[in-house]
């Protein structure tokens, strides 16, 4: 019992993850941008929101740590849309491609954050900053129901957070103006344009607001489920790239977002739990197997989809597409 409570505990967190690089990409490509920088966002946001926190706590002789927090937040969003901001002038104004932007873009965040990253470790295994407790603070008393408390209790509130994001992000697209606005820009930018739509401005902003809501998953791996500690790795990558599967996997819907990351999440840690769970011995082969589980979820939903060819699970008909006004 205790291994499957300590299985969907680490479900939970690590879908949490890739629930906040999923909501912003979907926001971004619902603009019509295809942005494959999401694994690099992931990691300037972690890390800038572990120094921000980290060079405040050094700095004061009694640092608050709930201050430290937001300083924490302000500098991991700032990043991650700075990151966003670089990808929508490549993008958007040059017109660049948007892969070869998306893949670069990847590689530099984590090359800036391990770059920095090394200066700050100093020769050390890994730094540590105190914040991580405000962002892992839960409610004691619920927390400790037998079962259910650490599965649904025992987390901090950027868990929480993500679940209102995404039902916000849903009720944006379909209910909101300027949700409807975005996605006609990224259905038709020129039919959009044509009625009045300020395409540039949908572009940019749903680009750099996403990338900085990406950008909370590598924050909330560093600040929140690997404890304030900062370390040169590259589990944010790989949880970056599950992110950008899920867009695919919760076929550019939100809400959908939310139970395919912990579907994710408790695939990711199959080849841990369940072989101690059944008292199986497995090989590292089966390990390595057992990993691309979530990759291959999505190839089958991506093919199921694209076999039925229904429009309301089909991605943005302008995503990944420069969009030339003169052609209009």
């Amino acid at each position: 019992m205790d291994m499957l409570i300590a299985w969907l505990v680490r479900t939970i967190a690590f879908g949490t993850i890739i629930m906040y690089g999923a909501l912003g990409e979907t926001l971004t490509e619902k603009g019509g941008n295809l942005n494959l920088g999401v694994p690099g966002i992931m990691y300037l946001g972690g890390f800038s929101g572990f120094a921000g926190a980290y060079l405040y706590e050094i700095s004061v002789a009694n640092p608050n740590m709930v201050l430290a927090a937001v300083i924490a937040l302000v500098c991991g969003i700032s990043a991650s849309m700075l990151g966003g901001l670089i990808y929508s002038f490549l993008t958007i104004t040059l017109r660049a491609n948007q892969n070869v932007t998306g893949l670069a873009l990847s590689i530099f965040g984590k090359g800036v954050a391990n770059f920095f990253g090394a200066y700050m470790l100093n020769g050390k295994i890994a730094t540590q900053t105190n914040v991580y407790h405000v962002f892992h603070a839960n409610i004691p008393a619920l927390a400790k129901i037998p079962f259910i408390g650490p599965v649904l209790f025992g987390h901090g509130f950027m868990v929480y957070a993500a679940i209102i994001l995404a039902i916000l992000m849903n009720h944006f697209l379909k209910r909101t103006r300027a949700g409807l606005n975005l996605r006609a820009v990224g259905e038709n930018t020129a039919t959009a344009d044509a009625s009045g739509v300020n395409v540039m401005r949908y572009k940019y902003l749903a680009t750099c607001i996403g990338a900085g809501i990406s950008g909370l998953g590598g924050f909330c791996y560093v600040l929140d489920y690997n404890n304030g500690i900062w370390a040169t790795t590259d589990q944010i990558e790989a949880l970056g790239w599950l992110a950008v599967a899920l867009v695919i996997f919760s076929t550019w819907k939100p809400l959908s977002a939310i139970w395919g990351s912990y579907l994710f999440g408790l695939l990711y840690w199959l080849y841990q739990f369940l072989p101690s769970i059944l008292g199986l011995t497995v090989s590292s082969q089966f390990t390595d197997l057992v990993q691309m589980t979530p990759y291959v979820v999505t190839i089958v939903v991506l093919s199921i989809t694209s076999i039925r060819k229904k429009r309301e699970n089909q991605p943005p008909a302008a995503l990944g597409l420069a969009y030339f006004r003169e052609d209009r």
